[in-house]
This record gives structure tokens, sequence and C-alpha cells, in this order.
């Protein structure tokens, strides 16, 4: 059984981190290159590293830092937030990031995510996917398999969040990882910083149509939230808890080693 991964969420704008709620009522929470330092010190299994309005800004992704940041950790590290094509895919593993996420340029282009598998390995290319629960069809995405319909209950949102797609978010997961997609990060819009738990349905809808990795994020406020979430998908993505020092990674590793969840220890 594969061991439950921790990780720690980098959400960078103007070069610093930042926490928010419901992807809005941002807080700065410190240097990118220190916290990442600091969480591979600490024990996390993993890093993401997103900046957060890359893609709503038309901007390129802030390469220095990601240069930066990765001469500093020996763990694995995702870097998103504005990648749209394979040149630049290739120029951030070049720079250090072991994988890539995207969100954005995988709705205007889905055929993105076949080809960077093509490239690079599918190990590679982590697919995220931005969503919101709805209560009926809004809008119809051009590929009619994965549009939102009657039993849809969850929308897939990109830009950082700005931007409603017409897409049904499990639908379009399964699809991901039809072209390739190693992995899925699942953020539930809804949830995002409020403490109140991860979206379990959500959670559990998605990971029960893909044969990938699924990580969770969204909604931890306590310790049971990350060991309930990592009963359904395999890895729980974490921010607020870590950067304002509620929780530290050993605190949540010990917890889920009590639990009886497959967990890497320090």
């Amino acid at each position: 059984m594969l061991t439950k991964r921790i990780i720690p969420c980098l959400d960078v704008t103007n070069g610093r981190v930042v926490k928010g709620t419901n992807f809005v009522s941002l807080r700065d929470a410190g240097d990118p290159v220190e916290l990442a330092r600091f969480y591979d010190e600490q024990g996390a299994d993993e890093l993401v590293f997103l900046d957060i309005t890359a893609s709503s800004d038309k901007r390129a992704i802030l390469k220095d830092l990601v240069a930066r940041t990765s001469e500093q950790v020996f763990i694995p590290f995702t870097v998103g937030g504005g990648i749209s094509d394979i040149d630049m895919i290739r120029e951030l593993l070049i720079l250090g990031a072991d994988k890539v996420s995207i969100n954005t340029a995988a709705v205007s282009n889905p055929q993105l995510i076949f080809d960077a598998s093509a490239h690079f390995g599918s190990q590679c290319i982590v697919a995220a996917v931005d969503v919101k629960r709805v209560s009926s069809s809004v809008a119809v995405y051009p590929i009619a398999e994965v549009s939102l319909d009657a039993s849809s209950r969850f929308e897939v949102f990109t830009h950082g969040g700005r931007h409603a797609t017409g897409i049904d978010a499990v639908k379009w997961a399964q699809f991901l990882t039809d072209k390739g997609a190693g992995e899925i990060l699942l953020t539930s819009m809804d949830k995002d910083g409020t403490k109140d738990g991860y979206d379990i349905e959500l959670t559990q809808a998605v990971a029960s149509v893909v044969k990938v990795p699924v990580i969770a994020s969204g909604g931890a406020g306590a310790l049971s939230h990350i060991s309930d979430i990592l009963t359904v998908c395999d890895a729980a993505l974490l921010a607020s808890l870590l950067h304002f020092k509620e929780l530290t990674v050993e605190q949540i590793k010990t917890h889920c080693d009590h639990m009886q969840l497959p967990i890497r220890r320090i």
C-alpha cells in the first residue's frame, strides 16, 4: 500500500506566500523560499508551489523564485500557475521542479495534457481541478462528454477560481487522466480556507473514477479532517494550519500514524 502524503501548499502572488478564504481575502503568510526550506526540514512529503495569479494576470510564472526554491528543498516539488505550453514545462523542470500543475490551460487546450505526458512522462503532469458546488446546469463546454448536466453537483473553475467553465468536475478528472495526467490536485473552492473540513463527497466522487493519486485541497481545520480525507484519497494539501503555526507536520503525521494510516514517519 502506498503511504499517504502530507503536502504543504505555497500559494504565491507578488513574490509572497498568501492564504485566503474561498480564494479571496488573502493574508500574507511569509517568504516562499524560507517556508519551502522549513517544511522540507520538518518532514513534509512533497511541496506544491502555485503562482495563483499567473493565468488571470496573463503573466509567466516567477521562474527565478522556482529556481531559488528548488535549491533549498530535497523532496518532490510541484510548480503551477500560468503553464500553457511544452516549452514552459521543459524550462520549469530544468529549473528544478519535479512536476508541473496545469489547470486553466488544460481547459482551453486539453491536448496539452496528452502532449505533456507523452514528452515528459505522466509522473510529471499534475492536473489541477478547482471546483464549486452547483445546483443546476448553467453552461455547456464544447466537449459534450464533460459538460454539466442535470445530475452534476460540481463545476470546474479556472483563472484562480474566477471563471466558470460549464464542466462537470468528476467527468473532467476522468477525462484528464485518460489524456495522461499522473495525478489530480482537487481543490474545493467552497471549503478553501474555511477550516470546516475537506469536501469528502467531492473527493470520494473523483477518487472513485480515476486510477491515479488524488490530492485533496481546501478546508483542513483539525487533525481529524486530515485523517478523514486520507481514508478516501492519497494526499492532503495544507496551507493555513501550517503557515500560521497551528499544527506541525510532525503532529499531523503522528496523528495519522495513530489512526493506522500508512504514513512516512519523520
